[in-house]
């Protein structure tokens, strides 16, 4: 099972190539990268890149998840390197810290001009 799970996340991780700007949009839309694409994950990385780190608790609460989601969102986003999780205490209470990487700031911004070029693409010529 551990084996079947180790292959499967590095699929889900593989780079994702720059979209040709000669392709269609719907050939364009299927290259966005699909970790960050996530609902779920776009909220993780872009809360974290306005914010120099966030705790689990202010995490959970910004991007409206259950533990459970926002644990297993997470673990994914560290585990491609686009986030750190930092455990430590506040006195004696356990804190998690999370903060995004420079790589996951160069995933988010390169799915952001992605989403862009798309959106340029689609929106009709203004007269």
């Amino acid at each position: 099972m551990a084996g079947k799970r180790a292959s499967a996340a590095r699929a889900t991780h593989a780079p994702v190539a720059r979209p040709d700007p000669r392709t269609s949009p719907a050939t364009r839309a299927a290259q966005l990268d699909r970790l960050v694409h996530d609902r779920t994950r776009l909220a993780i990385v872009s809360a974290l890149a306005v914010n120099e780190s966030l705790s689990f608790t202010e995490l959970r609460a910004t991007t409206g998840t259950t533990d459970g989601n926002l644990s297993v969102h997470a673990r994914k986003l560290e585990e491609a390197g686009y986030i750190t999780c930092t455990k430590g205490y506040d006195g004696r209470l356990p804190k998690t810290e999370f903060t995004l990487t420079d790589g996951g700031r160069r995933a988010l911004q390169k799915y952001l001009d992605h989403m862009e070029a798309i959106i340029r693409h689609a929106r009709p010529a203004r007269r």
